[in-house]
């Protein structure tokens, strides 16, 4: 009950914004979930149970579980450019699969809520600025700690390398991007190793990382660690308007990579306060080359909510509750079987007017009736006859009451979900 009433905050927020909904297949085939990326090891095949197995299928046959909703949305673009509004906003609600090693707040099998925009040819920068617009108006509508936006640009750091004199800037973002797993000395012996860095450079990419502001000082730190370089400015004056748009909500943090290839500038993670040690909870970023028919290129910005990694950290803390197990308001008692269609109306009534209710399975007695209420958290038991009455089963109040024009309190009306 928790996780949909947050789908609905999601997916409500989502559409406030003018994102319209999309779904895409499970299934996709393996060069498309290949082709964008080091995921290979967190892709699970499909193939069929009776597979004779006599010849191993081609590659282009074979099928796999998306790991992410941004490859399937690239790949529904492409097929469908030709019939959608660009520049076109959409949200997408699914399941997503990776070969992950199960633990707190990763799981194999999870839920994904995405928006992404897409423009042909060129998309507007002011679209990064509104990412985190959206999501803090998402997190400030549920019962949840407060959130913060990470965010960097892929090219302050592919500059930053650059007039470094390291050419594999791939390589260093990707080694750069581990700094929280195992820290900054093997960060710095990684990229001599595998990016060749010297000392001096690899301690400069580290002084890079260790930046971090809310507000436009970090534009000038990174300048006075001396590196020049044309791509190096125009991230920093893109990252400069990102932080400038969500003041107390976003922060620059220049270790900030994302592990994924396909991004292009910009990249957010989002860390709850209280929970920063089990990493971001929603991410994404700015991609230049993700979509393309022929010499047409569909870039895109997007941003993920991990829905149920952050409900699977909430839930492990007893960060929230819910005030009953059932959206039941109304149990209408049932004194006997014979009296059931006039229960029933009595429900629909009820119904009609967007109370939930539903009527008691058995005729008991009405002692038990208010205890099967009251063991679901149901906070009213109606009885039936001449007059009716309803119980508020919590305080004990019982009065004479309508079923055309009777109403609960608006707190009773719903489960109420709150946070500790």
């Amino acid at each position: 009950m928790i996780e949909q009433y947050v789908l609905d905050k999601i997916r409500s927020t989502f559409e406030l914004y003018g994102f319209a909904p999309l779904e895409t297949r499970a299934v996709e085939p393996l060069d498309t979930l290949l082709s964008k990326g080091e995921t290979s090891k967190e892709v699970y095949l499909l193939r069929r149970l009776q597979d004779s197995g006599d010849a191993a299928p081609k590659s282009d046959d074979q099928l796999g579980l998306h790991f992410d909703l941004t490859v399937p949305f690239a790949r529904f673009v492409t097929e469908n450019h030709g019939k959608l509004q660009f520049p076109f906003r959409r949200y997408q609600i699914q399941k997503v699969w990776r070969g992950e090693r199960p633990q707190e707040g990763r799981y194999r099998e999870f839920l994904q809520a995405d928006i992404d925009v897409v423009n042909r040819d060129t998309l507007p920068f002011h679209f990064d600025t509104e990412m985190p617009l959206v999501i803090g108006d998402v997190f400030r509508s549920l019962p949840i700690p407060a959130a913060t936006i990470l965010v960097n640009n892929r090219k302050v750091c592919e500059g930053f390398y650059r007039g470094l004199g390291l050419e594999d800037t791939a390589q260093v973002l990707r080694t750069v991007d581990k700094l929280d797993k195992i820290g900054p000395d093997k960060v710095a012996a990684l990229l001599t190793e595998t990016a060749g860095a010297t000392d001096a450079q690899a301690a400069a990419c580290l002084a890079l990382a260790a930046i971090s502001s809310t507000d436009g000082s970090f534009a000038d730190r990174v300048r006075a660690l001396g590196v020049d370089d044309p791509m190096l400015d125009e991230g920093l004056a893109e990252l400069l308007q990102v932080v400038e748009a969500a003041p107390g909500l976003v922060r620059a943090e220049l270790k900030i990579a994302r592990g994924l290839d396909y991004y292009t500038g910009t990249v957010y993670e989002t860390q709850l306060q209280g929970y920063e040690r089990f990493g971001s909870i929603c991410s994404g970023g700015r991609y230049e080359n993700l979509a393309s028919v022929g010499n047409t290129r569909f870039p895109g910005v997007g941003i993920s909510i991990g829905v149920s990694r952050m409900l699977g950290l909430l839930f492990g803390q007893n960060a929230l509750t819910v005030s009953r197990s059932v959206p039941t308001c109304v149990l209408v008692a049932l004194p006997s079987d014979d009296q059931r269609a006039a229960c029933d109306q009595v429900a629909s009534a009820l119904r009609r007017r967007g109370i939930p209710t539903e009527v008691a399975p058995t005729a008991a007695k009405f002692g038990k009736q208010i205890q099967f209420a009251d063991k679901r958290g149901i906070p009213y038991v109606w009885f039936p006859g001449e007059p009716h009455t309803v119980k508020d089963i919590r305080s004990g109040e019982q009065v004479e009451v309508d079923a055309a024009t009777w109403t609960p309190p608006t707190a009773d009306l719903h489960p109420a979900i709150t946070g500790v």
